[in-house]
């Protein structure tokens, strides 16, 4: 009565994946835009901070 189960199991074939880079260019440019985009906004509150907030405290 005992069947065993590993016929009916298929064995899983693991995909590699080597970590490449995207090779489509509007991926890469959509990055780069988005990642622009974080920069500059970094920088303009740090400039807010020093223009506006730092005479306050003196």
């Amino acid at each position: 009565m005992k069947e065993s189960l590993s016929q009916y199991t298929e064995p899983l074939e693991q995909e590699r994946s080597e970590g490449k880079a995207p090779k489509d260019l509007s991926i890469v440019a959509s990055n780069a835009i988005k990642y622009t985009a974080y920069i500059m906004l970094a920088f303009g509150f740090l400039y807010f901070l020093i223009t506006y907030l730092a005479p306050m405290l003196e």
